[in-house]
């Protein structure tokens, strides 16, 4: 029977939430421990909150290595607000700028009268 006991990587040996290990055999046949690193939940939208899609979700100190393009997504407020929330704050500019004229085209209205 083979003996599939580890030595964990690394400095403590507690199953802590940051220490966890995944035991694999390697090529030649012995059993070594990996350690698994955890995943973040990525950036998120600063308006709903929602996951930012085409984002890596990875530390915050991995995002200076990755190119400008793996960061942002190309297009207004790309890396921290969703294309939802965008497309809400341009339709609300156009109709607050549409309800200014309205409002202005009336006042001279009014004053010619």
């Amino acid at each position: 029977m083979a003996d599939h006991r580890v030595t964990r990587v690394g400095r403590h040996a507690y199953n802590t939430k940051s220490n966890r290990i995944r035991t694999i055999r390697t090529p030649g046949g012995r059993h070594v421990a990996q350690k698994i690193v955890k995943t973040s939940k990525g950036p998120r939208c600063s308006d709903c909150k929602c996951a930012l899609p085409g984002i890596k979700h990875l530390k915050s100190t991995a995002y200076t290595n990755l190119k400008k393009r793996e960061r942002t997504v190309s297009r207004a407020y790309g890396g921290s607000a969703c294309g939802g929330c965008v497309r809400q704050r341009i339709v609300r500019a156009f109709l607050l700028e549409e309800q200014k004229a309205v409002k202005k085209l009336l006042a001279e209205r009014a004053s010619k009268k």
